[in-house]
């Protein structure tokens, strides 16, 4: 440290006290004042005294003493006070300090600056120099900037001792030399203004400086240009703090690293007003020759990248391996979350919690909120790296508890993505390590902009799909769903699959998965619409064939030459009675407890919008606790050189192996072979395991005959005494009666009478044939003869209603069932 690398700021001394081993010491390690100034810093400052050093340290917050404060300081008056809020002086004094303050020159003042931030603090810089006034606005921002560059080489320095394996030297030992400057520049105009030490750096003779921002822009190598022109000469969104390495060319030849830390300060409108920067020697980030050939791989592979995730995984490839990292993010940054490109390792297992529980399709989002470390490194812009031990959120800490390093990816002025590197294992960063961090965090930026760039109208179609799938899933009594979704990596990466799980009443839930045909926007903007369709259809409460023969018609009557394969089951989550339909899908596979595999053989229909008044036969199927029902579409099973019954067949023996204990993990291990696609592939698994009460059931097919509600109210008392039902049953065999005579008299064709119980819940349903939905009077004449039936149902049960069915009609009503008997036997044998 010389006195030019501080004289930018008008001071006359500075001093380095770094923190001793002992933890309670800081310690002075390096120190230059100017020619005569008779400044002199003591050897060691306590922290347990209250000196505005050892305040500093503690608080993290930097502390400017004018001449009155250090006045006061140096007399030994106690409190030094505050000078003009912008810090505090310490309220006490060390004796060491106070006694080389009180020889210091008149209009003396003191800047105290900690060194260090995300990693720990590591001593405090101490500037001193003749301001009367104090250090104005703009050279307190030069000193925090310059402590920034000093705090960097301490780092890099211990870094180099624990990777040679040697002791901290003792006594004054010099640090990592280091030369800097300052800089101002009019963002407006493009001036600058430049001391001659910056001059020197740059390789340029003052009289041949214009005083222009472009022509020190110029000085840097020309694969350097690009980012550096993006800090000097920043865009209306660009971050407030900007951190760059870049190199120069000398006249000698000698190539030149320097480190350039700059703030922006905005004009009274609000716009970007003027730049403020420190530019330094950084000659400890210059890479050994590793390094150099590892950038020049990257930067030969990116060049080759053409999409977004061909530049993801050239930058994993580039970094996990040789830097031996245990896990490596790439994420693109839009609206305040995280839009994970890649991930290395691929398994949700080695990932934490949050990022699992964002995992609806082929990588997790991430919400920016979740993790505001992450968000504040995003906003400084700079490469910045956490030892392990350090105080982050564990959405990141587990990431890489040993070490973890976070590189903003910037392109044009502003942060376009992030890459998280970490290591399980304990992990010191080397100057080296970090040259190649900021290097390639510099390349992959660009190349991720010029991927945006090619792709943008892929995005913009993949952001919809995206938007249109589920979130989350709902979590279901009795059952499990996980779902899984892969876009093609051949052609326009989006299609039209989907899925959904649609909760129902008494309950109910509809699992439906469809494909709209072609890869396209128009194809993901039909899959929004139709999978909006099926579930408000669904919630309205219209059986699995009435569902999609409305959809069918729908999509028929768009305008779209588009048509749309779909499966839809309604299951019964109580008993596992389910009803499935098809409409030109895949059928679904059922994996039975024991592990025996079946394609359930679900009569179907022709695909949604071909024929406008397609019918679409329901068939029924029982679920039995621990079976597992996995819908698909047919990019899973079918391919160019994989015909359909092989893939259904493979697909087949994987259920069979997997573990349903954890269906998230089963889905995964669906998709373990699936590679390069040339179609979507969409999975949705549900593992049924039926709710702790199950309901028992009975069926009856009222004969029309004189006295077909005599034998309904026998069957009724037959079976609810062969449940155990004690005490009178008048309620519910007045429901039967009432019901059942409205079907009979009202309706043609076939009439059944279902029987739910469930716990003390009866629930009496009848079926007809008739689509017209029952009348309830409004107004009764006193002299009418019927009108009064479902009033009274209405009045005797605690729920009733009706439900469209396939060409008829169901008309329900519950009440309650006193359980004071043993079963004495089944109910479902017509008296």
């Amino acid at each position: 440290m010389t006195r030019q690398d501080f004289t930018f700021c008008g001071a006359g001394c500075a001093a380095v006290y770094l923190l001793d081993e002992g933890g309670d010491r800081l310690r002075l390690t390096e120190a230059a004042e100017g020619p005569g100034a008779g400044y002199g810093m003591p050897p060691s400052l306590r922290l347990a005294d209250r000196s505005p050093v050892a305040e500093a340290f503690r608080t993290g917050r930097p502390h400017w003493l004018g001449p009155a404060a250090l006045a006061d300081l140096g007399d030994g008056g106690g409190a030094a006070g505050q000078e003009d809020g912008n810090g505090e002086a310490g309220d006490g004094e060390a004796a060491g300090l106070a006694k080389s303050a009180a020889g210091w020159p008149a209009d003396t003042s003191l800047a105290v600056l900690p060194l260090g931030g995300h990693a720990g603090r590591r001593g405090c810089l101490v500037v001193a120099g003749v301001a009367p006034g104090g250090f104005d606005a703009d050279r307190r921002l030069l000193l925090e900037l310059y402590a920034d560059q000093v705090a960097a080489r301490v780092e890099a320095f211990e870094a180099r001792l624990v990777r040679r394996g040697e002791p901290r030297p003792e006594g004054g030992a010099r640090l990592v030399p280091v030369r800097s400057g300052a800089f101002v520049v009019d963002l407006a105009t493009g001036a600058m203004t430049a001391d001659d030490q910056v001059l020197d750096l740059l390789g340029l003779p003052p009289g041949e400086f214009d005083g222009r921002a472009a022509t020190l822009i110029a000085c840097a190598v020309p694969d350097d240009i690009p980012a550096l022109m993006s800090v000097v000469e920043p865009g209306p969104w660009a971050p407030a703090e900007h951190q760059l390495a870049f190199r120069v060319r000398c006249l000698s030849g000698e190539l030149r690293w320097l480190g350039l830390r700059c703030r922006i300060l905005l004009a009274p409108d609000g716009t970007p007003g003027r730049m403020l920067g420190v530019v330094a020697d950084a000659a400890y980030l210059r890479p050994g020759v590793d390094e150099v050939s590892q950038v020049q791989r990257l930067s030969a592979a990116l060049a080759g990248a053409a999409t977004v995730r061909e530049v993801s995984g050239t930058a994993v490839a580039a970094l996990r391996v040789p830097l031996g990292a245990s896990r490596v993010a790439v994420a693109e940054v839009a609206a305040e979350r995280l839009f994970v490109t890649l991930l290395d390792p691929p398994e949700p297992e080695a990932w934490p919690g949050l990022w699992r529980r964002e995992w609806r399709s082929e990588w997790p989002d991430a919400a920016g909120s979740a993790l505001p470390t992450l968000r504040r490194a995003l906003r400084e812009g700079a490469v910045t790296t956490w030892l392990p031990g350090a105080d982050l959120e564990p959405g990141l800490v587990d990431i890489g508890p040993g070490g973890l390093a976070v590189l903003p990816l910037q392109a044009d002025g502003r942060v376009v993505g992030v890459c998280l590197v970490g290591w399980d294992e304990e992990h010191r960063f080397g100057p080296e390590e970090r040259s190649l961090l900021t290097a390639a965090a510099s390349l992959v930026g660009r190349a991720l902009m010029r991927a945006h760039a090619l792709d943008a109208r892929t995005e913009l179609a993949r952001t919809l799909q995206r938007s249109l799938l589920p979130r989350t899933l709902p979590r279901l009594p009795g059952a499990r769903a996980v779902a899984r979704y892969l876009p093609a990596t051949e052609g326009l990466e989006v299609g039209g699959d989907w899925y959904d799980v649609i909760p129902l009443p008494d309950r109910r839930v509809a699992l439906v998965i469809g494909d709209v045909q072609g890869h396209s926007a128009e194809a993901a903007t039909i899959m929004g619409q139709m999978r909006t369709a099926i579930r408000a259809y669904a919630v309205e409460g219209h059986p699995p064939d009435v569902v999609l023969s409305l959809a069918n018609r729908l999509l028929t009557g768009m305008e779209t030459d588009l048509f749309a394969t779909c499966c839809y089951v309604d299951l019964d989550l109580e008993d596992g009675a389910a009803l499935l339909v098809r409409a030109g899908h895949t059928a679904p596979l059922l994996r039975h407890p024991g592990g025996a595999t079946e394609e359930l053989a679900v009569r179907g229909g022709p695909p949604l919008g071909v024929v406008p008044d397609a019918q679409y036969p329901m068939t029924e199927a029982g679920l039995k606790p621990g079976t597992v029902l996995t819908l698909l579409t047919d990019g899973l099973v079918e391919a160019a050189d994989l015909p359909l019954d092989d893939g259904m067949a493979r697909l087949r023996t994987l259920l069979s192996g997997i573990d349903p204990a954890d269906p998230g993990r089963a889905a995964d291990e669906l998709l373990t072979n699936v590679e390069r696609r040339d179609d979507d592939v969409a999975v949705l698994l549900l593992r049924y395991d039926g709710t702790d009460v199950r309901p028992q059931r009975a069926r009856w097919a009222v004969w029309r005959l004189p006295d077909a509600i005599v034998h309904a109210r026998r069957f009724t008392e037959r079976t609810l005494r062969s449940w155990g039902a004690a005490g009178p049953l008048d309620v519910p065999l007045l429901i039967v009666s009432e019901l059942v005579t409205n079907a009979v008299a009202h309706t043609r064709g076939q009439v059944g009478l279902d029987l739910k119980l469930t716990g003390e819940k009866l629930r009496i349903a009848v079926n007809d044939s008739s689509p017209r939905g029952p009348m309830r009077p409004t107004v009764l004449d006193p002299d009418a003869t019927s009108g009064r039936g479902l009033l009274l149902v209405k009045a005797l049960a605690t729920a009733s209603g009706s439900l469209p069915l396939a060409g008829g009609k169901r008309v329900w009503a519950e009440t309650a069932v006193d359980l004071g008997g043993p079963a004495a036997g089944s109910g479902e044998r017509p008296g």
